[in-house]
């Protein structure tokens, strides 16, 4: 067993976290103040080939693995959670259901300018009494003719108000078998008569990512627009929030990297009682503790990610990584808080403090992972 990382996966390491210092950093603190989303950095990212990092390179991507891809999203939550969910969203949840069921022509049109990072994507299952339980989707597409004609709500969707938003994938009730809801998948450009986008929310975390709820009324759309086979949604979920569940782990990583390397710089640089504050055996604790769970988390969510990309079975340690790095995440940032202190006001470490929690309710909270890895365990 080999834990060192390729030189081709630290090169990749060495360019994003340069990128994620020398352009995300200077502009993270005044982004999340006002609520704005990044367009330029957005852009810039694309530039990188981030968007299509793991896509094949025919259809505009680099034919990158899962590990890089989550180190990738670690690096720029070591700066940023709005800018890594920004990515993670339009990779996992954007592309990806167009990569794994898409026809040829379906990948042609949308993920190969989703790739080369000219619009984002997006994929809207979440619903006011439908998240943790898909299978209560409300939402419903009626098929007449070559249409389908869409009426529901989504909420809670990333990526899916901005200028260069392109689509969103949504859950439909498309039907009914054996007395049990048939969940469809359908591509949803934006633009379409009757889709359209509520007031972006106003958030605890994640200011400078874009969220917005969905309406759809009487919208139609192609039955071409069908993702996979009908009445298949559900399993495509499924194996989507897996994926998704890397992301928001690597996420989780970084964002619990970022708060041990600020919390001992901070006490590297504060003196108490004549000495730096690092000398401190509860802070020593502290930082000792924060270490070592973001070194666990990390751990994880690279073997749920080779898993991953070699086709593997990984539902169980995407799982685990996610539920682990999620809570390590939150624990993390409050640690990091009691070594700042006051000053925590003010300080950046504010910003990773209120991001944290969501790592632990998106795609599937703790409670859903526990229940899940049950379920996986035999249990």
């Amino acid at each position: 067993m080999d834990f060192d990382l390729s030189e081709e996966h630290l090169a990749l390491r060495r360019v994003i976290r340069d990128f994620a210092e020398q352009e995300v950093a200077p502009l993270a603190e005044t982004l999340d103040e006002k609520g704005e989303f990044p367009y330029d950095l957005v852009r810039k990212i694309g530039q990188l080939g981030l968007m299509g990092l793991i896509f094949p390179k025919e259809y505009g991507g680099k034919g990158a693995d899962m590990l890089s891809y989550a180190i990738a999203i670690e690096e720029l939550a070591r700066v940023d959670s709005s800018i890594a969910i920004t990515v993670a969203a339009n990779v996992s949840l954007g592309g990806g259901p167009i990569n794994l069921f898409g026809t040829e022509e379906q990948k042609l049109r949308w993920l190969v300018p989703l790739a080369r990072g000219e619009v984002l994507g997006s994929m809207g299952l979440t619903e006011p009494g439908a998240g943790s339980d898909a299978g209560a989707t409300q939402t419903n597409a009626v098929l007449h003719g070559d249409e389908w004609i869409i009426n529901g709500s989504k909420e809670f969707i990333t990526n899916s108000g901005t200028d260069v938003s392109g689509f969103v994938t949504i859950s439909a009730v498309t039907g009914e078998v054996a007395g049990r809801s048939e969940i469809s998948n359908i591509v949803v450009p934006r633009g379409t008569p009757g889709y359209s986008q509520a007031d972006p929310y106003r958030k605890m975390g994640w200011h400078a990512s874009d969220t917005h709820e969905l309406s759809f009324v009487d919208c139609r759309v192609p039955v071409r627009n069908l993702l996979g086979k009908r009445g298949q949604g559900f399993r495509q979920l499924l194996q989507v929030l897996d994926g998704g569940r890397v992301s928001v782990a690597a996420i989780g990583v970084g964002l619990a990297q970022g708060c041990f390397e600020m919390s001992l710089e901070f006490a590297k640089n504060r003196t108490w009682a004549g000495q730096p504050l690092s000398r401190s055996q509860s802070v020593q604790f502290k930082l000792a503790d924060m270490a070592t769970g973001a070194e666990l988390s990390r751990l994880m969510t690279y073997k749920a990610a080779v898993l991953q990309g070699r086709g593997r079975p990984f539902a169980k340690e995407a799982s685990m990584a996610k539920l682990f790095a999620s809570e390590t995440a939150v624990n993390a940032a409050d640690e990091a808080v009691g070594v700042i202190g006051v000053e925590s006001q003010t300080h950046p470490v504010n910003r990773f403090f209120r991001d944290a929690k969501i790592l632990t309710i998106g795609e599937g909270t703790s409670e859903i992972q526990r229940s899940v890895l049950a379920r996986l365990l035999g249990c």
